[in-house]
C-alpha cells in the first residue's frame, strides 16, 4: 500500500534510525576491538559486537518486511539519474544489512567461536569449522563493512545536499519528530 503522507511511517522512521545507530556503534566497536591484544576486554567487545550484529540482522528482517509491505511516500522531484542512484544505493545498503552479519556469523562458526546471543541463546554454526575459511570470511566481513560505511557516507551526503542546497524536503520525510 502506498502511504498517503509525504513522510515515512513511524515504524519505518524508528527502524531507520535504530539501525543507523546500531550499525555505527557496531562498526566502531568492531574497528576498536580488532586492534586490541588478546584479552578479556577484547573478548567482551567481540561478544558485544556479535550480539549487536545478530540484533542488526533481526532488525533488518523487520525493516525489509515493513518496507516490502508499506510503500514509501512519493519520490521528491529530482533528475532521473539521481532517483536511479538513490534507489540503487538503498537496495545495496539493504543487501549489506544482511551480508555483514551473515559473514560475521559464518566467520565465527568457521573459526570455532560459537555465538551465544546475549549469553543466553546459542546460535547454530552454519559453516564447518575451517581456519582458512574463517580467515577468508573475516576479510569478506571487513570488506563489506567498509563498503557499507562508504555507502552510508554517500547516503548522508546526498541527504544533506537535498536538505541544505536543494531545500526540497527530502530529509524531512525521515527525520524524527517533524
Amino acid at each position: 500500500m502506498r502511504t498517503t503522507s509525504d513522510r515515512y511511517t513511524l515504524p519505518a522512521i524508528a527502524l531507520h534510525w535504530l539501525l543507523a545507530l546500531a550499525l555505527i556503534g557496531t562498526f566502531g566497536v568492531g574497528l576498536y576491538a580488532a586492534d586490541l591484544q588478546f584479552s578479556m576486554t577484547k573478548l567482551k567487545l567481540l561478544n558485544w559486537h556479535k550480539w549487536a550484529g545478530i540484533t542488526i540482522l533481526f532488525l533488518s528482517v523487520l525493516r525489509l518486511v515493513w518496507r516490502l509491505t508499506h510503500r514509501p511516500p512519493a519520490d521528491v522531484p529530482m533528475p532521473a539519474w539521481q532517483a536511479k542512484v538513490s534507489h540503487l544505493l538503498h537496495w545495496l545498503m539493504y543487501g549489506l544489512f544482511f551480508a555483514i552479519p551473515l559473514t560475521g556469523w559464518a566467520m565465527s562458526s568457521a573459526k570455532g567461536f560459537p555465538i551465544v546471543w546475549f549469553g543466553v541463546l546459542p546460535l547454530p554454526d552454519w559453516v564447518p569449522k575451517d581456519k582458512a575459511l574463517g580467515h577468508q570470511l573475516e576479510e569478506l566481513h571487513e570488506m563489506v563493512a567498509w563498503l557499507l560505511a562508504a555507502l552510508v557516507v554517500a547516503h548522508v551526503a546526498a541527504a544533506l545536499k537535498h536538505h541544505l542546497i536543494d531545500k526540497d524536503g527530502l530529509l524531512d520525510r525521515m527525520r524524527p519528530g517533524r
